[in-house]
């Protein structure tokens, strides 16, 4: 496995084919499973409040990521700022809520992605892209003629619309989506998107077919592949049995998971008892254990 990156490979029509295709998207929007039909370059909004430019909070080398992602020159992270989910728990709410950000140009976020190169981080980190990735495309094209060579992570929150991940087949290397539910009335109640168990689960099968296993340098820096985060929530609410159990199924054994202990109610969780506290030693335990016995091999942190 070399370390170009997928997007490197693609000819110059064709990176140009699929950027239109996107754009041509924003015009009935249709980017992401809310399907909200508004016409986004006309300076309509749909659920994700976020026009047709990038609209991003902040960008830097981040050291908290998995370390497949970090190594030692960091993850080159960028903050999107909106989202097409409604978590009331979420812990960057002042930026998917509260619209906190500014909207830039493709040319800024393409100067962006190189001065995090230049940086030394180790890859392209775009955190909670799905709502702009026709926006993102162009600026990885530009970037990418620019001599941009860091791996893409598409770090987003699970509900993707399979039909725009096609789109972006050849420009992201890692994925790295959340599997937050197995229960669609949990994922009602939390993050306003009922259909997320189904439309995850699908997007996650769409994206390891693109890329299949995380696979690493002689580093282990990541070069290419999928990588599955699960936040347990209190009470099981996210469902761990039934995800690893998915991902074990009709994924693979070989799936890079990262079991995620740092739940602690944040935004609205305070108005849902059931959510008001941070999870046990032994709910985390129970949720990597299941994990094991599913037959998962890599799971972050845990040795197997």
């Amino acid at each position: 496995m070399g370390s170009v990156p997928s997007y490197r490979l693609l000819s110059t029509a064709e990176f140009r084919q699929r950027v239109d295709e996107l754009d041509d998207i924003l015009r009935d929007c249709t980017i992401c499973p809310r399907l909200c039909h508004v016409d986004r370059t006309a300076g309509e909004t749909g659920y994700c409040r976020t026009g047709a430019e990038p609209f991003v909070a902040s960008w830097g080398p981040h050291f908290g990521e998995e370390r497949p992602l970090v190594g030692r020159g960091g993850s080159g992270t960028i903050f999107f700022s909106n989202c097409n989910l409604g978590c009331i728990f979420c812990q960057n709410y002042t930026i998917s809520h509260g619209g906190e950000g500014r909207e830039i140009t493709c040319e800024e976020l393409a100067g962006v992605m190189l001065s995090l190169e230049r940086t030394g981080c180790h890859n392209i980190n775009l955190v909670t892209p799905t709502h702009q990735v026709p926006a993102i495309a162009h600026a990885v094209m530009i970037a990418s003629g620019r001599g941009l060579s860091l791996p893409l992570v598409y770090n987003c929150g699970g509900y993707e619309s399979t039909e725009t991940l096609r789109l972006l087949e050849g420009i992201v290397d890692i994925y790295m989506p959340d599997l937050k539910y197995a229960d669609g009335d949990a994922a009602r109640r939390f993050s306003d998107a009922e259909d997320y168990p189904a439309v995850a689960q699908e997007a996650v099968r769409e994206m390891h077919r693109q890329v299949g296993d995380l696979v690493m340098d002689d580093r282990g820096i990541a070069l290419r592949g999928l990588l599955i985060r699960h936040l347990v929530l209190p009470a099981d609410l996210s469902g761990a049995e039934r995800m690893v159990k998915f991902i074990a199924e009709e994924i693979s054994r070989n799936t890079y998971l990262n079991v995620m202990d740092q739940y602690h109610p944040c935004y609205r969780a305070g108005d849902h008892p059931e959510i008001n506290r941070r999870i046990t030693s032994l709910e985390y335990e129970h949720a990597v254990t299941c994990a094991r016995r599913a037959g998962i091999k890599r799971i972050y942190g845990v040795t197997i």
